[in-house]
Parts: C-alpha cells; structure tokens; sequence
C-alpha cells in the first residue's frame, strides 16, 4: 500500500472514529433526555421478540394507551386534547431512542400526566406494552429508497 493511500485510510478512520463518538454522545444526551437513571438502560427485556407477548401488548395498548397517545401511537387520542401535557409520540426518535429499561421506568413510575403503571400492570404486561411500541416505530419508520 502506498504512504498516499495509507494517510488517506489513517484519515478515513479517525474521521469515522470521531463520527462515531459523536453520534453515540448524541444517542447518550438524547436517552437522558428523559431523566431516566442511567441504571435503566441495563435493565434488560425478558419477552423481546416473544410475538405472543407484542400480540397481548397490542391489545393491552388498544385497552389502556390508545385513549391518550391513539392507536397509531402518535400522540392524538381522544383524551389528548385535555391534557396539559401532549402525550409522549410513541413513533417519534425520542421514544423509539430510549433503552427498553427506559421505557419499563416510565411506564412503571409515570410522569403527570401519565400515571404510574407498576402497581395496576405486571410487569408482563409493562414489557408486552414495550413490544408494541416498539412495533409502532417499525411502522411509522420512513421507507428507505431503494437507489
């Protein structure tokens, strides 16, 4: 390999490098937006990829969350409008961003408007609930071009 192609590769992978550490600061800043403990990111989900589990979230969202954040998880239920607070977008980057341990604190602790979840909820059905908005962020995910 040339010295011209090995500056140039040199170059290439600090410049990737420090993309790299910015976009992860950014993604870090962006999930402490929340004001989860940091601890929450290593709270793992025991029923990810479990479609009974995402099937029973569906429904259970349909039940208790569609009321304020809607069906397609936007934000716009029919109990929206009165809240002083706009319910969280579930398709948004600033949920779809936040760990599953991050949205198992929020869903279990609440913030008003929204109430706290942990003792009306098990911890089940908190999970399966993380599954479907999971799948409501793979829906309203912008189509990728194909050129």
């Amino acid at each position: 390999m040339s010295r011209i192609n090995q500056s140039i590769l040199i170059i290439f992978l600090m410049s990737y490098s420090l993309l790299t550490f910015s976009q992860n600061k950014q993604l870090e800043e962006h999930r402490r937006k929340w004001d989860t403990p940091a601890w929450t990111d290593t709270i793992r989900n025991p029923y990810v990829n479990i479609t009974a589990a995402t099937d029973s979230g569906k429904i259970l969202y349909g039940q208790i969350c569609s009321v304020c954040h809607g069906m397609s998880g936007k934000g716009d239920g029919v109990a929206a409008a009165g809240l002083s607070v706009r319910p969280a977008n579930h398709t948004s980057a600033n949920v779809q961003l936040q760990t599953d341990g991050s949205l198992f604190h929020e869903l279990s602790n609440g913030h008003a408007p929204m109430p706290a979840y942990k003792d009306a909820l098990t911890p089940k059905q908190r999970w399966s609930l993380i599954n479907y908005i999971r799948v409501l962020g793979k829906k309203n995910a912008p189509v990728k071009s194909s050129h």
